[in-house]
């Protein structure tokens, strides 16, 4: 069965296995999320949970986004996703999607928006080589030859260049669910998952598990 639940990174810390080995993990706190609307074949051509979650003030929404918490009947949330899935009876509006639908062992995708670094060079953009470093050299962390001089004559489209990097959606796909602490709903993750402490992040099964 597919699941996907909505959740917030807390950070990250190390937890001891079984075999007493450190495993560096990321905590997030996962849910309670709440079903607020489901799309259905006959009247939106497809099949779809909408999911909301976070707790966010009510005068702080509009009229529609209230009316659509009205109509639904559950309290106002600040986020809202939809998440395909492929079998949307399980899910009734009103529901709530807590952490313990993950248990350890599980391959999760996770989604969020990378950390922002502003304005970029090249070589942290990109990765790319310095150049010299010795005495009358003026091309050490630049991007170096733009073109050609005759035919085209004109920088080709797509070349990596500085600029504005991160803040993109990023997904890490088949991490590992390490814990899943059900009272505090808590998912404990092994490896790094993408985005600042408090981002919004979005966990599913591994496509690729």
């Amino acid at each position: 069965m597919e699941k996907a639940i909505l959740g917030t990174k807390i950070g990250m810390t190390q937890i001891f296995d079984e075999d007493g080995k450190v495993v560096p993990v990321t905590v997030v706190q996962s849910g309670p999320c709440v079903v607020t609307q489901k799309k259905t074949m006959e009247t939106d051509g497809y099949e779809a949970v909408q999911v909301g979650y976070g707790e966010v003030r009510e005068k702080s929404l509009n009229k529609p986004q209230k009316g659509h918490f009205a109509k639904a009947n559950t309290a106002v949330k600040k986020y809202l996703r939809e998440f395909r899935l492929n079998d949307c009876s399980a899910y009734n509006v009103g529901d709530e999607i807590k952490a313990d639908i993950f248990a350890a062992g599980d391959k999760i995708d996770v989604t969020g928006i990378s950390k922002g670094h502003g304005f970029a060079g090249p070589m942290k953009r990109w990765g790319m080589h310095r150049g010299p470093m010795s005495h009358g050299s003026k091309s050490h962390r630049v991007s170096g030859s733009m073109g050609m001089c005759s035919y085209p004559g004109r920088v080709m489209k797509g070349k990596k260049l500085p600029g504005h990097m991160g803040v993109v959606r990023v997904t890490v796909q088949n991490l590992e669910v390490v814990k899943v602490d059900a009272e505090q709903n808590l998912i404990l993750v092994k490896g790094a998952v993408p985005g600042n402490k408090g981002g919004l992040v979005t966990i599913r099964n591994s496509v690729k598990a």
